[in-house]
């Protein structure tokens, strides 16, 4: 089997963003053969769609094999990992959304009586309308004879339509506190404010006055991921709307507390399956 070459894997895949609709990101990729990536998670809510080949899919200790109709539901934090199946060619688009524009969205349709984002219980469905609807919605984000207002009310009709189905069918998880980690959140809150810092264990469990080894294990299984994992890639997604807002690389590396721009480069290739400077250079409609 032909190996996919580094520059070959950037040019099969391409970012969408526009300024005027900063609460949504769209990722294509036309050939993920080398597209790979170590299990991490987004602080937004994501939703994709595979087009063809297979992939290998993680969330939430299940592992699931995807093919083409299948579609993926990650809500933020998630921890997951997703990776194509030799042998074959492996084509998706995956939405970002920001949790808070979902949350009004919610509140607007009452998904969410409580105010609180309403996580989803599936972690992928094969259902052939959400299926189309999602890549319609895709085709019209990255459609640019499409303008905001015609990509927006796409957006609302969708996510107005998938909330309405999902909550009839009672997948949405509105309880998402059934196990008391306000402790672990309380270490989170504190590594998301002091991410660019050098962080030690010693500082984390003197938050809630624990010991390391118990840090450890209960933010674990509070998270889905080690403490230094979960630093790491809260680097990453500060790092990558810094390179969205236009920021030079190497003044992203330090502001986002990697050692320099070559370990930066190395870690976010690792999360992201792309290189910062690639990511970077997305087209902004």
């Amino acid at each position: 089997m032909t190996a996919i070459q580094p520059e070959q894997n950037q040019r099969a895949q391409q970012f969408w963003r526009d300024a005027g609709l900063p609460f949504v990101e769209l990722r294509r990729v036309d050939d993920g053969r080398g597209v790979c990536y170590d299990r991490h998670s987004h602080d937004t809510f994501s939703i994709g769609i595979v087009k063809g080949g297979r992939s290998t899919y993680w969330n939430r200790g299940k592992t699931h094999e995807t093919g083409k109709g299948s579609v993926v539901v990650l809500n933020p934090e998630d921890v997951h990992g997703c990776n194509p199946v030799p042998g074959g060619g492996w084509c998706y688009d995956m939405l970002f959304v920001d949790p808070a524009w979902l949350l009004d969205l919610q509140v607007e349709i009452d998904a969410d009586a409580a105010g609180r984002f309403a996580m989803f219980s599936d972690t992928i469905s094969h259902n052939p309308v959400l299926y189309s609807g999602l890549q319609n919605l895709a085709d019209t984000l990255i459609n640019p004879d499409c303008d905001r207002l015609a990509k927006e009310s796409t957006m609302v009709s969708f996510f107005a339509d998938l909330h309405v189905a999902l909550d009839r069918r009672g997948i949405l998880r509105r309880d998402a506190g059934a196990m008391d980690k306000s402790k672990m959140d309380r270490v989170a809150d504190y590594i998301r404010t002091y991410f660019a810092e050098d962080v030690n264990l010693d500082d984390l469990a003197g938050v809630i006055g624990v010991s390391r080894s118990y840090l450890v294990r209960a933010f674990k299984k509070a998270h889905g991921m080690t403490p230094y994992a979960y630093l790491i890639n809260c680097r990453v997604q500060k790092a990558r709307h810094a390179l969205k807002r236009g920021e030079r690389i190497v003044d992203v590396a330090l502001d986002c507390g990697f050692a320099d721009q070559a370990h930066f480069q190395r870690v976010f290739k690792r999360l992201m399956a792309t290189t910062p400077r690639h990511y970077a250079m997305a087209h902004v409609a």
